[in-house]
């Protein structure tokens, strides 16, 4: 992406609207059929859009339950880099880095997964991808989700 103009910032503030709406804590263009490197977060109560991510150095592992917007009330335990340093542009334009552990860290690989192309069925094991297809397809046929969630240990 090499222009950051009202195009731009209009589309990171739909984004934001639509993660909140979700609710979710972060959200890839490509989620909402925008072909852009762009993502936007908010774990902290200070809504950021990143351009261009990339991670230039991760460290140490940690499993967690992860989510996706894209796959309403399922978690999955997933193995992870614990720290990343991710390198961006930011709305100014910026070159930027930030030092990220835990769940900001996980948040910054999931979606850049998404932005790769990458998606959550891709990172689970064959047993945890057998158990969420089954879950998905639930959902899809009409299963509920509203309120519920479903958890998928590593194995």
């Amino acid at each position: 992406m090499e222009n950051i103009d009202g195009k731009v910032i209009r589309l990171t503030q739909a984004m934001l609207q639509a993660m909140y709406k979700a609710p979710g804590l972060g959200l890839a263009a490509p989620q909402i059929g925008v072909q852009k490197q762009i993502f936007v977060y908010d774990i902290d109560g200070e809504p950021t859009t990143l351009i261009n991510p990339r991670i230039v150095e991760s460290r140490g592992e940690w499993v967690y339950d992860e989510g996706c917007l894209s796959i309403p009330g399922l978690y999955v335990e997933m193995l992870r880099p614990k720290e990343v340093l991710l390198e961006a542009v930011d709305l100014n334009g910026n070159t930027i880095q930030v030092e990220a552990d835990d769940l900001l860290a996980r948040l910054f690989q999931h979606e850049l997964d998404h932005l790769n192309g990458v998606l959550m069925f891709e990172r689970m094991t064959p047993e945890q991808r057998e158990e969420a297809l089954r879950e998905y397809a639930r959902i899809a046929d009409g299963g509920s989700y509203e309120g519920e969630t479903r958890h998928i240990g590593l194995k």
